[in-house]
């Protein structure tokens, strides 16, 4: 599991880790509990471009639909197909097993985001 301290994290429950020019990205606890049991994952293709809060990819449970959107610019350079193929992967690990994204960003980029504390204010205590 990867420290949640150090993340960065949307206000749509989005988590990003950022380890130099590589982003990656998934969906809070808090979101896939929300979810349900996510059944489908519809990730964006690797080598295609993703703006900061377009619709990138649509993760569908057994409750709802859902967006997946792009917390950050960049060239989408890897798809999680572990949780495409197995979708579970966003619930029963989503913070580690269960990434959906890397994105090649620019350097500072992640800087408007979210820190831990200001999602768990958010949220009301829950990851």
């Amino acid at each position: 599991m990867t420290d949640l301290n150090t993340l960065k994290y949307t206000e749509e429950h989005e988590w990003i880790a950022v380890d130099g020019d590589i982003a990656t990205v998934g969906i809070t606890d808090f979101a896939a509990d929300k979810l349900g049991d996510v059944v489908f994952v519809e990730l964006p293709d690797a080598g295609s471009t993703v703006a900061a809060g377009a619709v990138c990819g649509e993760i569908e449970s057994t409750k709802s639909v859902g967006e997946l959107y792009a917390p950050l610019s960049g060239e989408v350079v890897e798809i999680n197909d572990a949780a495409v193929d197995d979708p579970s992967l966003v619930n029963s690990d989503a913070f580690g097993e269960g990434w959906l994204i890397k994105i090649r960003i620019e350097s500072g980029a992640a800087e408007g985001l979210l820190d831990r504390a200001a999602y768990l204010e958010l949220t009301g205590g829950a990851e």
